[in-house]
């Protein structure tokens, strides 16, 4: 099972620059470069994702801290949730969401049923979800500096930087051109990003910065070997 968080991209290596340094007369290398220094200070985020695939809409709300997080997915009736502790991690969801998304058998799903699968740490479903899930994923939303634009135009909305890059076509995903907002005060952080496919679009929005994320646990749990016997 492999989760659908929302963060996605290469990492970026560079030097780190003072926040304050890239603001005033940035370069694409010095504002991805103060980009990244601020997220590792960051301990929790909440993000939206809306998309619009084949005219198929789908929605993620995660919320990421440093140790925990959760993600929901929802597209009609096809709906799952993961959800990240110390401990533990947790998948559960509708009978389509598990089997069409997640990639559960009907067997599986059955066995599931209303129930949470339960992953403990060490595992390697677990290692997947908290790696999307908790505050490591952050530099991952940044695009490597080589191929990526810092647009001399900021965002109308927000007076954030923008700075765009393109994702090639693969066997299994067309060509992405995606557009970054990036904050542009005394912090540089992402505020929204938009991506555009021959498919479709969708439209991230970063929200709550370094805000304390908590969990909530399901009560009900069916351990995952129970429903991956080896």
């Amino acid at each position: 099972m492999l989760s659908l968080a929302v963060l996605s991209g290469s990492l970026m290596v560079g030097p780190a620059l003072s926040a304050q340094a890239a603001t005033k007369s940035p370069t694409t290398t010095s504002l991805l470069a103060a980009t990244k220094a601020t997220l590792a200070k960051q301990s929790g985020v909440h993000i939206v994702v809306t998309t619009t695939d084949n005219k198929v809409k789908s929605s993620v709300v995660a919320d990421i801290g440093t140790t925990t997080g959760t993600e929901t997915y929802a597209s009609g009736t096809e709906t799952f949730t993961i959800t990240v502790t110390p401990k533990d991690a947790y998948l559960y969801g509708s009978e389509k969401g598990l089997t069409k998304v997640m990639g559960l058998t009907a067997a599986e799903q059955k066995t599931v049923g209303s129930d949470a699968i339960i992953m403990a740490k060490g595992s390697t479903p677990y290692t997947t979800f908290k790696a999307n899930l908790t505050s490591g994923a952050f530099t991952q939303l940044l695009p490597a500096v080589k191929g990526t634009t810092l647009l001399t135009k900021r965002d109308k909305a927000t007076n954030g930087y923008q700075i765009t890059w393109t994702t090639a076509k693969t066997s299994t995903a067309p060509k992405e051109v995606s557009v970054m907002t990036i904050s542009s005060g005394s912090t540089t952080l992402p505020l929204k990003e938009a991506v555009t496919t021959t498919e479709g679009s969708s439209h991230t929005a970063f929200t709550k910065w370094g805000e304390t994320v908590s969990v909530k646990i399901p009560s009900k749990t069916i351990p995952y070997a129970t429903v991956f016997p080896s």
